[in-house]
């Protein structure tokens, strides 16, 4: 892997700043059997967000396509946090790449029982999803509200070793505040930005598209809206110290750079894998030639490079 592409987040040294994103490659082992995919491309691959007790997800349809994006609404279908801990997690290869835990919960509790659960285990770090639009307990009403999401943030910690990463909700009032508070609260990272809430309907049967009736908005439309809270997150995050993992539509390397130079030292890859699932190569590729022609001797020393003048 090119040197000019690792990168350190949270303490851990990553061999590219790709993080591949929860519910975009299941448990880590789907994107494998693709012909030419390598988890040797990705710094991190974050796991399928997991509950404390299995779950069958939302009923469908669950997922629908959009203009230049999807809406989503599994409901966290996962089989619990014993199994991915016990069953799974053995499975990995990880001296390819890191892994990730996404924690999930209707209550405090539990997303205490499985933080837990994670840091007694191999995995390198915890993403804590408090911002899950296509959840009707728990994810919107912890990711909007700053105080809740504090209270989420606090109990984790306590209950992990591990980095910390609060994956951090667009649908709210001031994601400034939030990320402060988070970041108080013990968060070692933040993910900027889950996905936006949607819906579509059938006019044929004027009923919702989507089981749920509402679920997440992924893709390229959503880019500038997330590249805008990454940069307004790294107002409140950069003087802190505390990396951002820029999510949100990225689907080539420009996308990419323009995140980095708002402010993540990471970004994220989800919807784009749909798209092309050999992406990822060609995203490294692109950084490392856009370092190398502008004089960048890291991907940490474009970070935040935004010029506004």
């Amino acid at each position: 892997m090119n040197p000019l592409l690792a990168i350190d987040f949270c303490g851990l040294r990553l061999n590219s700043p790709i993080v591949l994103l929860s519910g975009c490659v299941g448990f880590g082992e789907e994107y494998t059997r693709v012909e030419g995919f390598s988890n040797r491309d990705v710094g991190a691959v974050v796991l399928k967000g997991t509950t404390g007790s299995a779950r069958l997800g939302n009923p469908p349809h669950r997922v629908t396509e959009t203009a230049m994006g999807m809406i989503n609404a599994i409901g966290l279908q996962n089989p619990g946090a014993d199994y991915v801990v016990d069953q799974i997690l053995p499975t990995l290869d990880r001296e390819e790449t890191r892994f990730f835990a996404n924690v999930s919960g209707s209550t405090i509790e539990e997303y205490v029982e499985v933080t837990r659960r994670f840091d007694d285990s191999p995995i390198d770090a915890i993403e804590v999803n408090i911002s899950c639009p296509n959840v009707k307990e728990g994810g919107v009403q912890f990711g909007n509200y700053p105080e809740m999401s504090a209270r989420v943030v606090e109990a984790c910690r306590k209950a992990t070793r591990k980095p910390l990463i609060t994956k951090l909700s667009p649908n709210q009032t001031d994601i400034r505040e939030n990320a402060r508070r988070c970041i108080e609260a013990g968060s070692d990272a933040l993910a900027v930005i889950n996905t936006i809430s949607g819906m579509a309907i059938d006019i044929s049967s004027r009923r919702p598209v989507i089981g749920n009736v509402q679920g997440g908005l992924s893709g390229p439309a959503i880019k500038p809206i997330a590249l805008l809270k990454v940069h307004q997150v790294y107002e409140v995050a950069g003087p802190a110290g505390i990396p951002i993992i820029g999510q949100g539509g990225i689907c080539s390397a420009e996308d990419a750079l323009e995140f980095i130079i708002a402010g993540a030292s990471a970004v994220g890859i989800g919807t784009g894998l749909f798209y092309d699932p050999l992406l990822c190569p060609k995203i490294n590729s692109g950084i490392s030639e856009y370092l190398s022609n502008q004089g960048f001797e890291s991907v940490g020393a474009l970070v935040g490079s935004l010029r506004k003048t």
